[in-house]
């Protein structure tokens, strides 16, 4: 509901996208583009994807028409020497990338591409990743990991959504820790972070969400101090919590 809504949330990511200055393109790393493999949206024209049930008809009829970028693409499939990245023109934005792009930029005027998560690779891998998307970022282009590190939907509290920073004692200790060791730029205890104990699993159940940190981290330059904002939990079980590097 983020996507269409006028909140905490989305007023922060409108006000970062009038502070920073104007990227040459966005490249968003979604928890939701989970494929073997990975790839890159290569066309002119990404479709708007709509890949969730069960939601107002408002947020179907959105469109984000941001153009793509083709010869972006190309030039990070290049880069990136990890591993071979294929050009897709099929997938487009799904929400994790245009719900917070369309607050950041409402002209859609940036180009804007995804690059998908390989889920069969490592957390050290994802790690990896973010860092040979670097050269990317001197050159220009903002980086933007979309998930929650906080992100259990098997427990959410569905009753206490509207309640004020309503956390269980878990989400919060995580919450904590995961700002304390990106704060000290312990990475890779946060690469490990299954051996975080009992309450890292149970914010991360399963790692997609998790992974967009993963690359934001790998991503960073030498010396940056992080930014934390939209630092709220929300039902209890998942945290809104964001980080800004550069």
């Amino acid at each position: 509901m983020n996507g269409i809504e006028d909140n905490e949330f989305t007023r922060q990511w409108h006000k970062l996208g009038r502070d920073i200055p104007q990227p040459k393109a966005v490249l968003c790393i979604s928890a939701h583009w989970l494929t073997k493999g990975t790839f890159i949206t290569a066309m002119p024209s990404p479709r708007t994807i709509h890949d969730f049930g069960g939601f107002p008809e408002a947020l179907f009829e959105v469109q984000y028409p941001a153009s793509g970028d083709p010869e972006l693409a190309k030039e990070t499939v290049k880069n990136i020497q990890l591993t071979d990245i294929h050009l897709d023109h099929e997938w487009g934005l799904d929400h994790g990338t245009w719900t917070v792009a369309r607050h950041m930029y409402p002209d859609a005027n940036i180009p804007v591409l995804q690059l998908s998560i390989d889920y069969a690779q490592s957390p050290e891998w994802q790690y990896q990743m973010g860092q040979e998307l670097v050269e990317l970022r001197r050159k220009g282009v903002l980086i933007i990991g979309s998930g929650n590190m906080v992100h259990n939907l098997g427990m959410v509290a569905w009753d206490k959504l509207n309640e004020p920073q309503y956390g269980f004692d878990w989400a919060l200790e995580m919450d904590k820790i995961f700002k304390d060791r990106i704060t000290r730029a312990d990475h890779q205890s946060l690469i490990r972070y299954r051996d975080l104990g009992k309450a890292a699993m149970l914010a991360i159940p399963t790692p997609d969400h998790y992974y967009p940190l993963l690359y934001t981290l790998g991503a960073c330059l030498p010396g940056e101090e992080p930014r934390f904002f939209n630092d709220r939990a929300v039902g209890g079980s998942l945290t809104m919590t964001s980080v800004q590097f550069g």
